[in-house]
Parts: C-alpha cells; structure tokens; sequence
C-alpha cells in the first residue's frame, strides 16, 4: 500500500481520491477551502454522454456512466438517476439536425432516439410546449452536486485509509511530498494535483504552457416546480454547443438571436431531487470577469424553459456565476507529469461532472499504479 497525496476537493480531485482508495492506497486529501464551493457544485449535476465528441470521448464518458452507476449503487446518497434527457426540436432546421445525429452509427451506443411530438410528451409529460420532436438520450443521468462530494467523504472515511483536511493550502510540492501554507509537510509516494479553475497558485508554473482558458457561466434554481421532470432538457441553441453535433448540418440552423450569441447561451434544465429546476447557462472566456451576474441572460432562459414546458415556472430562488477550466485543444483534460511522483489534472471544463471518474481511472493507469 502507498500514500497518494490529494490536492483539490472538487469532483476531480474526489474522484482521484476514489480511484486511488479503490487501488488499495491510502489518501490524504486537501482542499484549500473550508467546504468545495466551485464548479463542482455550481453546476446542473448532469451525467451527460448525449454531447461527448465521438471516438475516444464518448468511450471514455461511457466507461464514467459505468463508474457513476456503481457509485449510485454504493453510495445512495449522491442521487444517481438513470433519467436520460430530451433535446428538444422547435424548428424545423433543429428537427433536421436531430434525424441525422439519431442516424448516426454511435447512437445506439449513446441511447439516442428521435421522438415525434406525442412521443416526447410520453417520455416526459411536463413538456407540453411547442415542439416538432426531441432527441432522447437514455444513457444520460442526473446525480445531486451538493451531495455528491461530502457523500463520497463520508464513504471513504468507513475504509480508514481517508484523511480530509479542509481549509488546508499547498504552497511548495516536489518529489514525494507537498507543504502546506503553515509549513505543515506531507509526505506521500504520490501527489496529485486536480486544482480545477486555480491556475495560480502551486500549480501555476506546472501548467504554465498548457492550452488551457477558463470560462464563466451564469445559472439559476427555481422553487420546487409542481411536475417531476423525468427528464432533463436541452434545447435547439445546443446543437451549436456540443461537439457531438459537429458533424451534421448545424451551420444550417437560423442565426441565435443576438442575446445567444453575445452570451453564448445553450439551455440545460435539470431538477433536484426535491423538486428545483437548475437552469442555464451562459458562457464567458474573456478575462478579468465580471463580478456581478446579468440579468437579460436569465431572463431569456427563463422564457426558453416555459416554451418547452408550455406554463409559467415558480419563482427563481437563486442565481450564481461559476467558472470553469477547459481545455482549448481536443483533449478531454490537461494532464501533465512536471516532475517524478506529482502529477496535475484539470481542464475538462463542463465536462467535469461526466468524465472525472474515468479520467481518474485513466490518470492511475498511465502512471502504473
């Protein structure tokens, strides 16, 4: 058995915890927060395999669906469900678009069908909007993002080889060890870095040359809406998201209203398990951000949301912006091995959630663990 050193509590750095305590090892793991409050839980909760790239990326989120499923068995409470989603057609460019991707020769692998309109609102019948058919993924699923991270502490801990130190920074890693910003030295056969959107820091000149960007999203949550979704939504201005509809004919959609396009705005609704609707989203890349949230973008999504559902939503209860890091090449994160026994993961951008079970699987792996 060795020692793995954790550096970061959000969804990747847990996952590589998770794999690395399935390995047989012990963990350490740290955060420099006093509790995960990023993008690991600022986000829809989504498993989504529906928008994966084909090849290599589908393969690797099909292996993290796995994982996710054997985690929702093991550890109920991070609310795994197996809903699968909708990606709803209101034009006929869109309904175009769709009969190709459910045409393709992955779809069977990704559960894609195309439904017409009365077997959308069978599928889920709190859609009653206006549509002219959608796109179910079977194989997408839901999991709860604010119970996801202390769930899976509280799992590893019952193994006793899992020590969770919150409120703890690294500020100096090096072969076999790392140092916290109080002095404290941790020595471990491994260190892994997952330090998500923090590209200062430690990791900083580690990842000084990767491709990386990082982006903003604007979302919301609504009260308990009176209907259970049984599944989640997408909608048209996705198509121009997702690299998985790359392929087809999405530059022949209608030019995005001026809203979407300024904000790069694609819908995404996915409900709590008690009853909210997570909402979104928008997408920034240029830096410095904006310190405050915008209005117009909520509004907009908000009016995208109703036309599907055909009614009024509850009242919005809150609003947050989360940042992200991303990749800017066609790899499905940044990892990088800067010196003997310490490696950096991050850069799977909202990908995050899907992929990090896997991709952890993956990080061991490569290096022979």
């Amino acid at each position: 058995m060795e020692r793995v050193l954790v550096v970061g509590g959000g969804v990747v750095g847990t996952m590589h915890a998770r794999e690395a305590l399935r390995l047989g090892h012990e963990v350490i793991h740290v955060e420099a927060d006093a509790a995960p409050r990023r993008a690991s839980v600022r986000n829809f909760g989504l498993v989504w395999i529906s928008g994966r790239a084909a090849g290599a990326e589908l393969q690797l989120a099909l292996r993290a669906r796995e994982i996710w499923a054997a985690i929702g068995h093991d550890v109920p409470g991070v609310g795994f469900r197996p809903d699968g989603s909708l990606t709803v057609a209101q034009g006929p460019e869109e309904l175009t678009v769709l009969e190709a991707v459910a045409a393709a020769d992955d779809a069977r692998a990704r559960g894609f069908r195309l439904l017409d309109p009365a077997e959308t609102v069978a599928v889920n019948p709190a859609v009653r909007g206006a549509l002219l058919g959608a796109l179910v993924c079977t194989q997408d699923a839901v999991v709860e993002p604010g119970r996801v991270l202390p769930e899976l502490r509280a799992a590893f801990a019952a193994t006793g080889r899992y020590d969770y130190r919150p409120s703890t920074s690294i500020a100096d890693v090096g072969p076999g060890w790392a140092a916290d910003s109080r002095g404290h030295r941790f020595d471990a056969d491994l260190v892994v870095i997952c330090p998500g959107s923090r590209h200062e820091g430690v990791a900083a000149p580690m990842l000084e040359d990767a491709p990386l960007r990082r982006c903003r999203l604007q979302m919301m949550q609504t009260e308990p809406f009176p209907e259970r979704l049984t599944t989640s939504l997408a909608d048209g201005d996705s198509l121009r998201y997702y690299p998985v509809f790359a392929r087809f004919p999405v530059d022949r959609l209608p030019a995005p209203p001026p809203i979407v396009a300024d904000h790069r705005i694609q819908l995404l609704v996915s409900q709590r398990a008690t009853g909210e609707l997570t909402i979104g989203d928008t997408h920034a890349y240029d830096e410095p951000f904006d310190f405050a949230v915008e209005e117009e973008p909520y509004e907009h999504l908000r009016g995208r949301v109703e036309s599907l559902l055909g009614r009024a939503l509850p009242p919005v209860r809150r609003r947050w912006a989360g940042v992200y890091s991303q990749a800017t090449d066609d790899r499905v994160c940044v990892r990088v091995q800067p010196v003997a026994g310490v490696v950096v993961v991050t850069g799977l951008g909202g990908r995050g959630m899907t992929l990090s079970p896997a991709v952890a699987e993956q990080t061991f792996a490569e290096l022979g663990a």
